[in-house]
């Protein structure tokens, strides 16, 4: 009898992406007791383009999972501050201690990845990369039912599944095969450049709000420190096409001279990377047979360097809705829009970048707010009715 290539022919879930919502949600799944095939055409120990920041819910997470020693292992810098800049104005912000959670966490990508994918792997998820998603497989009724996968042999096989879970970025294949409808979009964006510096010492995140632009500095591993800067899509050539690093240093220099005086004399590590900017959405993320984690169902501007976060509060919700069938749908959906849509718009109205500095800080409250909901709510304490204002 040939060997099939995978180790069952049906599974509780199919996660199409292994990177942190994927594997995030892989891990806890599993834990859950639950049979799990993770497929992705990429390795997860890949780098891939991020501000890196965590947020107090993605910390706590990780503290939550057992994970969080490891990111400490590896030498990512413990944030002890953020420091917002608007204009010239300086506010600091120190990090309290909180729920075992000493700081925030910067790590790269290709670490990030790997220890989420190494924990679910750990915990009885059957993972296999060089894999990609073709198609979803239906039942009679319409119901998803299972993914039609390539293989590294180049051979399409069909694998059942009572859930297939979308953890394939904002360009979700599977979101475009289930017919995910978009709830919500976010016109406004930003174009960016992003690049790696050594030297700079940690003195925590560094927010920049200048005029029409922002940037950041954070610190993350190997001694470095992720440096972004963005303006305007329209503004982007014009800022950043014949020499990026002035362009950039231009920038940083509106809030923090010193910074962008450091940022000429300090070694580069690598090129620098651009990001032309995309439209936010809020995809419908769950129908049946089928939902959608992280990028999939909810992206936003970076501005807010929140992504992360928000892929791993969608892996904690769904694991937990996962368990309650067959409220599962309607729960998922529920909580993500309660806690989603008040931060979607935060990010849009600040990465329309035509703020004034008060109206900046203003945001930022929010935003802030935002931060102590999606807190709460994971803590089983959700302070829904301020969300629902």
């Amino acid at each position: 009898m040939e060997k099939t290539y995978f180790e069952h022919s049906s599974y509780d879930a199919i996660i199409i992406g292994a990177r942190c919502a994927g594997a995030a949600t892989a891990l806890q799944l599993s834990r859950a007791g639950a049979r799990i095939l993770m497929i992705d055409r990429d390795l997860p120990s890949n780098d891939t383009l991020s501000t890196h920041a965590l947020m107090r819910p993605a910390v706590a997470l990780l503290h939550d999972w057992g994970l969080l020693e490891s990111i400490e292992k590896a030498a990512t810098p413990l944030v002890k501050n953020t420091n917002f800049h608007y204009g010239m104005e300086k506010i600091s912000v120190a990090l309290k201690p909180d729920h075992g959670v000493k700081g925030l966490y910067a790590p790269r990508r290709g670490l990030l990845d790997q220890i989420l994918v190494d924990a679910a792997v750990d915990a009885g998820t059957e993972l296999h990369t060089g894999v990609t998603f073709q198609a979803v497989k239906r039942s009679p009724s319409g119901r998803v039912s299972g993914a039609i996968l390539m293989t590294r042999d180049g051979r399409c096989r069909t694998v059942s599944a009572a859930l297939v879970i979308g953890a394939d970025g904002r360009l979700s294949s599977v979101a475009r095969e289930v017919g995910a409808t978009i709830q919500n979009t976010a016109p406004e964006r930003s174009a960016a450049v992003y690049g790696y510096f050594d030297g700079i010492a940690n003195e925590g995140y560094r927010w920049y709000f200048g005029r029409n632009s922002y940037a950041g500095v954070i610190p993350t591993n190997s001694g470095l420190h992720c440096v972004f800067a963005a303006t305007r899509p329209d503004a982007f050539k014009e800022t950043f096409a014949s020499d990026p690093i002035t362009g950039m240093t231009g920038l940083i220099a509106q809030c923090d001279p010193a910074m962008a005086h450091q940022l000429r004399e300090f070694r580069k590590d690598g090129p620098l990377r651009r990001f032309g900017g995309a439209l936010g959405h809020m995809r419908q993320c769950v129908g049946s047979g089928w939902a959608l984690v992280g990028d999939a169902g909810y992206f936003k501007d970076p501005i807010t360097a929140h992504g992360i976060t928000d892929a791993f509060v969608d892996a904690h919700r769904l694991a937990k809705a996962f368990c309650h069938m067959p409220s599962f749908p309607i729960s998922y959906q529920v909580k993500r829009n309660r806690f989603g849509i008040q931060l979607f718009e935060v990010t849009r109205n600040l990465a329309a970048l035509n703020w004034s500095f008060g109206q900046a800080k203003s945001m930022h409250l929010q935003l802030t707010e935002c931060i102590k909901a999606e807190m709460a709510s994971i803590r089983g304490n959700p302070t829904e009715s301020a969300i629902a204002a």
